[in-house]
């Protein structure tokens, strides 16, 4: 069953739909970063089913750089099938070229993706005058379309914020499904808690899912994951880590527990990539003490106004008063966004003996990535990457309810 994946990120969505054993023919993406992240899990893929992840994992401990990693162990099918371009305009013509040169005459079971969400969501649309009304990214969904009119795939599945529901009081979002009907598509959606499908952060995101009119299907339901485990179980067997440390590879510091084995989060791999802090200065440690000793001995948030005024930059104390935050390491993380690339005040880890924020596999693994997964372009790149993705896990789920469907209507 092959699959086209728009807009894919780091490949998060892709990667459950992969792992359900999806075959895709195109990832279409505009951050490079992202595109080398999706070629080296798409040749991990690759040498995982012909038994030589050794060659991955001399890579991964940069036993040989990438350029003879792509060039000995890539195809050409898979770094063409990765397209770094924006979706629209002129750039479409050759999107479709080159999808259509990997299909050959195949045709296309599912269309995948969730446009860029800033303009849907409720951070963006109140720093907005205008809030986000005239941002072009509200009209993302028509691209989309395009490639649900040219290759009229049985099913489609579109990802997105919450705030898509109501920006514009709903309009884009009436429009946006209207659109799609014409096309000739029935739909339908429900809001969905990665929390529910095992992934231990409370993250809500529209997951609408359409299927071609005539075809007998309805939304599938969902069993609720119902277990115990919490962030500790996730931070548990990392070592210990000191702001700005850049070890890229890393023994684990204990066994691997319930969590990353039921999960399969920590598979059989000696090492871990990319447990790397940001550095941060002398103040905001300062601060990060301060929110952590509040958070374990009382639960209780650090407020910005709360602090002491030789560690205040700023004079506005009523926006963003929540500014620094402590991941809670006895429940459920926070949700993960890609403004983690740019500050981690937002998430600092819970533990007096280890003041930073968290590190780009701690983020990943909050995520539900497997710790096999490899973000390419840096440390900043990868929490971008990280914040703007759907948790494999919850992905793999929605992948394994549309296989059943597809299956007996191939």
């Amino acid at each position: 069953m092959k699959f086209i994946d728009l807009f894919s990120g780091a490949g998060g969505l892709s990667e459950g739909f992969i792992n359900a054993g999806f075959t895709p023919i195109a990832h279409v993406e505009v951050d490079s970063h992202a595109c080398k992240t999706l070629e080296t899990r798409l040749i991990y893929h690759k040498l995982k089913k012909s038994k030589k992840l050794n060659h991955y994992y001399d890579y991964l401990e940069e036993k040989i750089n990438r350029e003879t990693f792509v060039k000995n162990f890539g195809t050409e099918k898979i770094s063409s099938s990765i397209l770094n371009q924006a979706i629209g305009g002129e750039n479409n013509k050759h999107i479709f070229s080159k999808i259509e040169e990997n299909l050959k005459n195949d045709i296309v079971d599912l269309i995948i993706g969730g446009p860029p969400c800033q303009a849907y969501s409720l951070v963006g649309r109140a720093r907005d005058k205008n809030s986000m009304k005239d941002d072009p990214r509200n009209f993302l969904y028509k691209e989309y379309a395009k490639f649900l009119k040219r290759y009229e795939p049985k099913m489609f599945v579109f990802e997105n914020v919450i705030g898509l529901i109501t920006a514009d009081n709903g309009t884009y979002f009436k429009n946006m499904q209207s659109y799609f009907k014409r096309l000739g598509y029935e739909l339908d959606y429900k809001i969905q808690n990665s929390e529910n499908f095992g992934v231990l952060q409370k993250r809500k995101r529209i997951i609408l899912i359409g299927w071609k009119k005539g075809l007998d299907y309805k939304y599938p339901e969902f069993s609720i994951d119902k277990h115990n485990f919490n962030i500790s179980n996730i931070l548990s067997d990392l070592k210990v880590l000191y702001p700005g440390e850049q070890n890229n590879i890393t023994e684990y510091s204990s066994k691997t527990n319930e969590y990353l084995k039921k999960y399969n989060i920590r598979t059989n791999e000696k090492f871990v990539t990319q447990h790397i802090a940001r550095p941060h200065n002398d103040r905001d440690l300062e601060i990060y003490k301060i929110a952590i000793e509040k958070w374990i001995s009382n639960k209780e948030r650090l407020k910005y106004p709360d602090l002491p005024d030789i560690l205040k930059t700023h004079k506005n104390q009523k926006s963003f008063i929540d500014r620094y935050k402590v991941v809670d390491q006895s429940g459920l993380s926070h949700t993960m966004v890609a403004h983690i690339s740019k500050d981690g005040h937002h998430y600092i880890y819970p533990d007096k003996n280890q003041v930073r924020s968290l590190s780009v596999r701690e983020a990943a693994r909050i995520q539900s990535f497997p710790d096999n997964y490899y973000f390419e372009g840096g440390r900043s790149a990868a929490f971008k990457q990280i914040g703007n993705a759907v948790p494999p896990l919850m992905s793999k789920e929605i992948a394994n309810k549309i296989k059943e469907f597809l299956c007996h209507h191939h």
